[in-house]
């Protein structure tokens, strides 16, 4: 059965957003206008915009893409594929989208070519960063790798769609890391539900930032902790205020920050155990109220 694909959308903000992706059995027919031709092209799971977060330490890692041939028809022979550090395409997509990324300085293509063999349509680059520990965390910086050349007639996809991967690379913060999360949930209808979870990831937004997808033992949204360099003494230690921002919400600000519990100080992040101690709410209207600790898993 022939592969399918979607029609390419020639507008370049669309085509950032890869909406206009060529894939394979995607229930669309192959169109009469590309009938017979070859795309080389970035795989839709892993073209446009990316993440890897680094830690920030002098060892290198390793990111890898796959590469596609969008084809009617698999190849009869072998293709050849060239991708390089493409800093044009980054300087596009920071004008498109109004961002600062930079160009990660420590970055070598492992592959430089890459080899599609015929009856077949993928195959994998690699690219490889370090130094990320001589890096400013509060910085933003991006490895913007395209596919330059092809051979066997295969079309290059367009280098701010299909064409690329956009990886952002930011550095990872202190806090970023697994933590046991403790706590309840006060629902205006269920009541306390106590939540225990055993490993719960914080991801790193930027330097002083890191979210976690869940708020309390509810799935539906997700939660910002900025710590702040603001300090308070809790207990004798001198701890660092925080602020959150509860996401994924249609409406952002519909959430309560409580500074209090009964008392005690709340929304802190406690380097000597490092600990969060975090009291908020969602949902103004009936606040469904969460009080939860966060304690870094060893």
């Amino acid at each position: 059965m022939k592969s399918k694909i979607l029609k390419i959308i020639s507008f370049l903000a669309v085509a950032l957003i890869v909406s206009s992706c060529l894939k394979d059995d995607i229930g669309l027919d192959w169109t009469d206008s590309v009938k017979g031709k070859m795309y080389a092209e970035v795989h839709y799971w892993y073209s446009g915009f990316q993440v890897t977060a680094l830690q920030p330490v002098p060892d290198d890692v390793v990111f890898r893409f796959m590469i596609n041939i969008a084809t009617d028809e698999l190849p009869t022979e072998d293709i050849t594929v060239s991708v390089a550090v493409n800093a044009s395409v980054l300087a596009k997509y920071n004008s498109l989208k109004g961002t600062a990324y930079q160009l990660y300085p420590y970055i070598e293509v492992l592959t430089p070519t890459v080899t599609v063999k015929a009856g077949t349509r993928t195959t994998y680059a690699r690219v490889r960063v370090w130094n990320a520990d001589l890096l400013n965390p509060c910085d933003n910086f991006m490895a913007p790798i395209s596919i330059t050349e092809a051979t066997g007639g295969a079309i290059v996809a367009n280098p701010l769609g299909q064409g690329s991967c956009l990886m952002a690379l930011p550095i990872s913060n202190p806090w970023a890391g697994f933590y046991h999360a403790f706590g309840y949930r006060n629902h205006p209808v269920n009541g306390i539900e106590p939540f225990d979870w055993s490993s719960q990831e914080l991801t790193t937004v930027n330097c002083e930032k890191v979210h976690k997808a869940i708020v309390g033992n509810y799935s539906g949204y997700g939660l910002d902790i900025k710590v702040t360099q603001n300090t308070m003494d809790v207990g004798g230690t001198q701890v660092f205020k925080c602020e959150l921002q509860v996401t994924d919400m249609s409406d952002p600000t519909d959430f309560i920050v409580y500074p209090d519990d009964a008392g005690a100080p709340m929304n802190y992040y406690n380097p000597v155990t490092k600990t969060f101690e975090l009291f908020y709410a969602y949902n103004k209207a009936a606040p469904r109220i969460i009080r939860e600790t966060l304690v870094r898993n060893l």
